[in-house]
């Protein structure tokens, strides 16, 4: 083994502050168990790995294996590893599609024959697609065959030369297992930390974020945000809203005195107040996707729905009980004011909370009694008109 990778990391990476600061944190491997190299998780330390064979790197020129070095960072970076291959697919289909959405950011920096768009089988399409685009458009042969030299069998492990240059036979390896899953998402959660602070470090670095364009760092920078299941929130947002009524009951036992005094009876319902923004910049499909899982949820609460613009209409708020169904349409037009379903609200001091489906474009409203939270957009959460410190939640 006469190729020592991590001797030349720091050299071959002094360009690339992001790549260099993120390769800091995989541990490198020397091994003949694969022909080229790859990554994966090693399930006892629940850590990113990157094993190589030195044989297949020291016949490489060195900016060829730079570019393997990238390559392997952006299977990472793209969850290759871990959890985006989607049910029920080849494995060697999925080991092309991937090779070719990380191989458009790597032009003329691979070995020859590496998958590569708009080149050899894969003349007909088109760079800087994602893996999941390029699996439902491979060619017929490349959904056939699992793609130009996918190597050993469903193993995944290439050959230099055959089209796919490194080894991701250690992708799948036990994937179903509980401790597999475990090890794969803590790893998922350390990477997105190291990613941080790889950003960090190429942002202050003079070299910037190296040969990254400017699209893939937005990437990488969305990717390294924190994002949460609207539906989950909403969820527990009601759950942990609701108070409990009690009553004495004969029948139950005291637990402190019994058959002293009576038990107690606790009812457990949740009384919202959905506090839907009526202006005309609220999407129709915001509505729709909203007004479905209020229905879902129909059952853990009562929801009062307060339509509202500058105003709100009492002749138009309705109660949704169990078991009911209501389409999502608007009853109202004009600007918005927050203050007016917050003063209905305040008014009643008959709700545990509050959830206000707006774009979040007015001023910011009074105190309300009730646990409030905001239902928005993706642009309404990352750029609202106003500060809160309470729920903004983006619906996907």
């Amino acid at each position: 083994m006469s190729y020592d990778l991590q001797m030349r990391v720091y050299r071959l990476l002094d360009s690339e502050p992001f790549f260099a600061a993120l390769s800091r944190t995989i541990e490198k491997r020397a091994s003949t168990s694969i022909p080229t190299a790859g990554v994966r998780v090693n399930p006892d330390t629940a850590q990113f790995e990157m094993l190589y064979n030195p044989d297949f790197f020291d016949s490489l020129p060195e900016e060829q294996v730079l570019g393997v070095l990238k390559h392997e960072m952006y299977h990472l970076i793209f969850e290759h590893v871990t959890s985006r291959k989607p049910e029920g697919i080849n494995h060697m289909k999925w080991n092309v599609a991937a090779d070719l959405a990380i191989n458009s950011h790597l032009q003329g920096e691979l070995p020859d024959n590496c998958c590569m768009p708009g080149v050899g089988p894969f003349e007909d399409l088109p760079l800087y697609q994602t893996a999941e685009w390029y699996l439902a458009n491979l060619p017929q042969n490349e959904e056939q065959d699992g793609g130009k030299g996918e190597g050993n069998g469903e193993s995944g492990e290439g050959e230099p030369g055959d089209g796919n240059f490194d080894d991701h036979s250690g992708w799948d390896a036990d994937g179903d297992s509980p401790e597999q899953q475990a090890a794969n998402q803590m790893a998922k959660e350390r990477l997105k930390q190291n990613m941080k602070k790889a950003a960090q470090a190429a942002s202050t670095a003079s070299k910037g974020w190296g040969s990254i364009s400017a699209a893939m760092k937005e990437e990488i920078i969305s990717r390294m945000e924190t994002k949460v299941d609207w539906r989950n929130v909403l969820r527990y947002f009601i759950k942990t809203s609701q108070r409990a009524s009690r009553s004495s009951s004969v029948k139950r036992i005291n637990k402190r005195y019994a058959y002293i005094h009576p038990g107690k009876k606790v009812k457990r319902q949740a009384k919202i107040a959905i506090a839907v923004d009526q202006s005309g910049s609220v999407s129709d499909e915001m509505l729709v996707a909203f007004f479905s899982e209020l229905e879902k949820l129909a059952k853990l609460a009562t929801f009062t729905v307060i339509p509202f613009d500058t105003q709100v209409d009492e002749s138009l708020v309705y109660e949704w009980k169990k078991g009911t169904s209501h389409s999502a349409e608007r009853v109202m037009c004009g600007g918005t004011c927050f203050d007016a379903p917050t003063k209905y609200v305040n008014d009643s001091g008959d709700f545990d909370g509050v959830i206000i489906l707006t774009d979040m474009e007015a001023p910011k409203p009074k105190r309300c009694k009730a646990q409030r939270m905001w239902m928005t957009d993706q642009r309404g959460a990352s750029r609202p008109y106003f500060q809160t410190n309470e729920k903004v939640i983006a619906i996907d």
